[in-house]
């Protein structure tokens, strides 16, 4: 064995170790009968709009459904966002009757119905804001895996982290991807429309 062909060698034994390390592990496991399914995003809620109306998990089945988690006092993000949303909606034309868009707030103590209601009067009125109290802001919150974080400013006053994605759901109600919207609307609204 040459000092050029050595390293080669010790290469090949590690990989080869390696595949043979997965397949015992495969074995020991029972295959992939073993393998645990990816956690669900969604479930049971119960919250209301900005008009009032309930809003639950059976509100989603039949259109394809967009939701963000956001804020009403967001500075940057959220606005962007529901910007985007909005314009993925007009590019959809007459089609975006047929979907769904929630802006659900993680922030139940500021976002009443009425502060809601107002915020969304500047983006395309398909949005609907829902909120609800504490705990079934919670239970939202903690079905579709968001992080939100209230965060103290020095003024006394709050802001919040949260989780800043797009969730598309399909017309069963079910998590298909997040949906990006870093692309022209109208790219968007084509990939929108292949869910309705």
């Amino acid at each position: 064995m040459t000092s050029k062909t050595r390293p080669l060698v010790v290469i090949g034994a590690f990989a080869g170790s390696l595949v043979v390390g997965l397949l015992v592990v495969l074995w020991l496991a029972g295959g992939l009968r073993g393998v645990t399914a990816p956690s669900t995003v969604g479930g049971p809620f119960q919250l209301t709009d900005q008009s009032g109306q309930t809003v639950t998990e059976q509100s989603l089945k039949g259109k394809p459904t967009l939701i963000f988690f956001g804020f009403t006092h967001c500075p940057d993000v959220c606005p962007t966002s529901l910007f985007e949303i909005s314009e993925v909606l007009r590019a959809m034309g007459k089609d975006a009757d047929r979907v769904n868009a929630y802006f659900v707030s993680v922030d139940p103590g500021r976002d009443t119905q009425a502060a809601m209601k107002e915020y969304l009067s500047s983006f395309d009125p398909h949005l609907k804001g829902l909120t609800g109290d504490d705990a079934a802001v919670a239970k939202v919150i903690s079905g579709f895996r968001v992080y939100a974080r209230k965060v103290p400013l020095k003024d006394g006053d709050y802001t919040m982290d949260h989780t800043a994605l797009i969730y598309l759901m399909d017309r069963d109600g079910k998590f298909v991807a997040p949906f990006n919207l870093k692309r022209k609307p109208e790219e968007a609204a084509a990939d929108l429309k292949r869910y309705l």
